[in-house]
């Protein structure tokens, strides 16, 4: 009797994960410290919270580049407030606001003008850039409320896990029953295979394209909050560079760059296979160039083995 072991895009990615912690380990004494582990969490949970919403997106077939500089304008907000006496937790809402505003305007802009989502989201990752800057010029902004820096440095009472693991954890699973279990999840995955036939079938694709980008500048809003909380500081520059992250967390995952398919419990064990193997070459004191570049060449390898596994799953279906 055959047994046949379905060899899936998660259980690669599982593999992975498991052979950063023998080889790290076996480099490094320090790395299988509990505590260590789960305190570098910390240092990706803003980028782990974007990523939810990013795969909606790309799921659909569109992109959002635009989401760290909509993180900067949020946050450059909340430092005027803030440097005007506002209290830090009615900045954050302001801050939070904005940035739903802002992907609520990246949606409505490319729905309203039949605008491709890359250019929309290309000229909103510069204007939202560019007023963070106006707004707080090159100044930084401290923050020394304790309650307000438990978010992104506090730890659950009496234990080491981080309280924003915990808040990535139950937003993963939320994102990850909505698109799975609903409706609404059903319909995300068809607009990414065929938007065409999903408007002759009377789903409300343009609705749907303002929901998902209007929740995607939530979470970068919340993301902008939550790193603010952990750097205890607002800077106009805060988050830069976090796009291409999150999207080549969402990719390595297995969802595609062309829409329609991917899951959830990918984009997770993609998000802690990158933040571990970053966090094992830096006790390594492997240069950040060379990181780069490592990290680099993990998605093109990604991007290449998920391609040759969609050619034989068609050449299987024939």
């Amino acid at each position: 009797m055959k047994i046949k072991l379905k060899i899936t895009w998660e259980i690669i990615l599982l593999i992975l994960i498991i052979l950063v912690f023998l080889v790290s380990s076996f480099l490094s004494p320090y790395f299988l410290d509990i505590v260590n582990l789960l305190d570098t969490t910390t240092n990706f949970m803003e980028k782990g919270l974007i990523s939810l919403a990013m795969t909606y997106i790309i799921i659909s077939g569109n992109i959002d580049i635009s989401v760290a500089s909509n993180m900067g304008m949020a946050s450059a907000f909340m430092g005027v407030l803030h440097r005007m006496g506002t209290n830090i937790w009615i900045c954050a809402l302001i801050g939070l606001i904005i940035a739903t505003l802002g992907g609520y305007l990246n949606g409505y802009l490319i729905v309203r003008f039949k605008l491709p989502a890359i250019a929309v989201t290309l000229g909103t990752y510069a204007l939202y850039r560019g007023i963070a800057y106006i707004l707080l010029q090159d100044t930084a902004v401290g923050v020394d409320s304790e309650s307000f820096m438990y978010l992104g440095q506090g730890y659950i009472a009496g234990t080491p896990i981080p309280f924003s693991l915990v808040l990535y954890i139950i937003f993963a699973i939320i994102f990850g029953f909505i698109l799975h279990k609903t409706t609404f999840g059903r319909y995300v995955y068809s607009i990414g295979n065929n938007e065409q036939a999903c408007k002759f079938s009377a789903i409300p694709v343009e609705k749907i394209k303002i929901i998902l980008f209007t929740i995607t500048g939530f979470m970068s809003g919340l993301g902008a909050i939550l790193l603010t909380s952990r750097l205890s500081s607002i800077r106009p520059d805060i988050g830069s560079g976090l796009e291409l992250e999150v999207i080549a967390t969402v990719v390595l995952g297995g969802v595609s760059i062309l829409g329609g398919s991917g899951n959830m419990i990918g984009v997770v064990l993609s998000l802690f296979l990158i933040g571990f193997l970053t966090y094992s070459l830096n006790l390594l004191n492997i240069p950040s160039q060379v990181i780069t570049i490592i990290m680099g060449s993990l998605l093109v390898g990604t991007v290449l083995i998920s391609n040759l596994l969609e050619q034989r799953r068609v050449k299987v279906g024939k």
